[in-house]
């Protein structure tokens, strides 16, 4: 009876927080005019309103089958990104969504140059990183932009941004179950931790857990510290996914949540270097991101049309890339599977943990 309870009241909690988020989707399409698809996206079929709400719902019936199995703790409605502060913080930062909506639109039907940051002060930055990504104000280099961020994210998928997030915990669960010594023993690497909302998950359901969150945004790097500031163990470095600061071997698990798809292909397969070498032989590469082609045939023509519609100019590459090719040699997949509009996949790094010093 108890779990009847705790379910019906999770699926209303969701149902509600659907309903926010899709509610100012559906808002903000009246105000926005689409990006024109080019010829060839023209009359390809794309999943409808109720397919969309059908997926998401599933998204919905998971978490809460990962939750009721113990996998992880249900979400606090009221203490993730959008509701920091409780609901009339969600209030301002919908008026602030819609207030930067008319800037958005600009840009998305303005001149490729305006999806650019000019400022001279961008220039530190890789080339690649100094785009206004999502057209959204500022790129990832302002505290606007880095408090702004979530809330966007959610309203783009109307609500299941946090639950597509949160599949990432159960493969996390069994990692640090496999490791010796178990969770309070083990390091963890989030590669482009942003505003630090996974790893707020993971310290909410493993205390005990040493963390380390990179990011190359000092302004979303300020929002994790902010949102992570409650736990130990806990350290936030800003730095690029390509050029890692830790020595060989360093970390138990590696996750990369929704980083790839922003990566030019070049600086994928240094990033992927990059992991085989800190992760140690054995451990664990968590890998969250977009469906790719052929994952859900049905959505493929909306993937196809993603980049254009949001200033994704490295999604194209992505969608099509080979991740099990991308991750050898030295990574032997697990675990899949889809979660609305994401892919989780587990990875296992080769080699002896007491004889190699890399993954093989």
């Amino acid at each position: 009876m108890s779990n009847t309870v705790e379910k019906f009241a999770f699926e209303a909690a969701q149902l509600a927080r659907i309903g926010w988020f899709s509610g100012q989707k559906l808002l903000a399409s009246r105000f926005a005019k689409p990006a024109p698809a080019p010829p060839e996206l023209r009359g390809r079929p794309m999943p409808d309103r109720k397919r969309l709400a059908a997926d998401l719902w599933r998204l919905v019936e998971q978490d809460w089958r990962n939750i009721a199995s113990g996998i992880y703790a249900a979400p606090d409605l009221f203490g993730d990104g959008d509701w920091r502060d409780g609901p009339l913080a969600g209030l301002r930062r919908a008026v602030d969504f819609f207030a930067d909506l008319g800037a958005v639109e600009a840009r998305r039907h303005g001149e490729a140059a305006a999806a650019l940051l000019r400022d001279p002060a961008a220039e530190r930055y890789p080339r690649y990183y100094r785009r206004k990504f999502h057209f959204q104000s500022d790129g990832y280099l302002s505290e606007a932009s880095a408090e702004r961020y979530d809330y966007q994210v959610e309203v783009l998928f109307g609500g299941g941004a946090a639950p597509m997030r949160r599949q990432a915990l159960a493969p996390l669960r069994d990692a640090l179950r496999s490791h010796q010594g178990g969770a309070g023993t083990a390091r963890l690497l989030d590669i482009g931790c942003g505003t630090g909302a996974f790893l707020r998950e993971v310290k909410r359901n493993h205390p005990r857990l040493s963390v380390t969150g990179l990011d190359l945004s000092a302004p979303y790097l300020a929002v994790a510290r902010r949102r992570l500031a409650d736990w130990s163990r806990v350290e936030l470095i800003e730095a690029a996914a390509e050029n890692l600061p830790f020595p060989a071997a360093e970390f138990d698990v590696v996750s990369v949540i929704y980083l790839f798809h922003e990566l030019p292909p070049r600086i994928r397969r240094a990033v992927v270097a990059e992991i085989r070498r800190v992760l140690r032989p054995g451990g664990t590469l968590i890998f969250v991101d977009s469906l790719q082609t052929g994952d859900e045939t049905d959505y493929d023509a909306l993937l196809d049309y993603f980049p254009i519609a949001f200033h994704e100019p490295y999604y194209a590459s992505y969608i099509a890339e080979d991740l099990d090719r991308l991750f050898s040699p030295g990574f032997t997949p697990e675990r899949r599977s889809l979660a609305y509009f994401s892919k989780v996949v587990t990875y296992r790094c080769g080699g002896s943990p007491r004889s190699a010093t890399t993954c093989r």
